[in-house]
């Protein structure tokens, strides 16, 4: 770990604009140090708090401010993409994807909205899903694919009803034709708070979590999120709610 000194340089090295500003925001508005913390992205946060903290602007909040402003301007249109797998008989150690999505949905404070082609009860999410539909305040939104939900085998998958049951309030939107077309949604992701997009080849299922090679990419810049979402929500046309009755 750096010195003192080399720990601020460090520190503002490492730090993107997107979290100095963050964190600024955070430290100025006398948020707990655990919030700062869980706001940033799992796979960097203890390495930002333990520069933090062997630079010693942990218990010194109006220098820390100063130095995140600083990073801030100075890196404000930097962009963070990490890789996340899947691989079978955990041949995948850090950054495995299903527990970096928990991480994500578990932290989420604004919104969670969620594309995918297949949905199964035995993915990981299914839980995680749940209990962040339940959390006030908390908006959160999945779209699917009609007939990889609907015409499959009675019992196998959940349809789009069980799913709009399950997570109710959560809205759950489901595919329709396209101008007398058949239209199948392969589009898989995970937006998290309009800053932390998660664009991955799995499926939301055990197999595609746990078994399978899959990769994703979270990307921790606003912008690129909103962008994501801006473009998906002009399909909106190629989506229908599901009733929860």
């Amino acid at each position: 770990m750096p010195t003192t000194g080399d720990g601020v340089r460090e520190l503002a090295s490492y730090l993107t604009g997107a979290e100095a500003k963050q964190m600024a925001d955070q430290v100025e508005a006398a948020l707990p140090i655990s919030t700062v913390r869980g706001s940033l992205a799992p796979s960097r946060a203890p390495y930002i708090m333990a520069l933090i903290e062997q630079s010693g602007l942990a218990d010194d909040r109006h220098t820390l401010v100063s130095v995140l402003r600083a990073v801030e301007g100075a890196r404000a249109s930097s962009l963070i993409v990490s890789p996340v797998w899947t691989a079978p008989d955990n041949l995948v150690g850090a950054g495995q994807l299903t527990s970096t999505l928990h991480q994500y949905i578990d932290n989420a404070r604004e919104s969670v909205i969620c594309a995918t082609y297949n949905f199964q009860r035995s993915s990981a999410l299914w839980e995680a899903l749940k209990t962040a539909a339940g959390r006030p305040g908390l908006d959160v939104q999945v779209y699917m694919d009609h007939d990889a939900a609907d015409e499959s085998p009675a019992g196998w998958k959940p349809t789009t009803r069980d799913v709009a049951a399950t997570l109710a309030p959560a809205r759950v939107y489901r595919t329709v034709p396209w101008q007398g077309t058949t239209v199948r949604t392969h589009a898989k992701f995970i937006a998290v708070d309009h800053q932390y997009l998660i664009v991955m080849s799995a499926n939301f299922s055990k197999s595609a979590e746990h078994h399978n090679i899959e990769l994703g990419l979270v990307v921790h810049d606003r912008a690129a999120c909103e962008g994501v979402l801006a473009t998906f929500a002009g399909f909106h046309d190629i989506f229908e709610r599901v009733p929860t009755q």
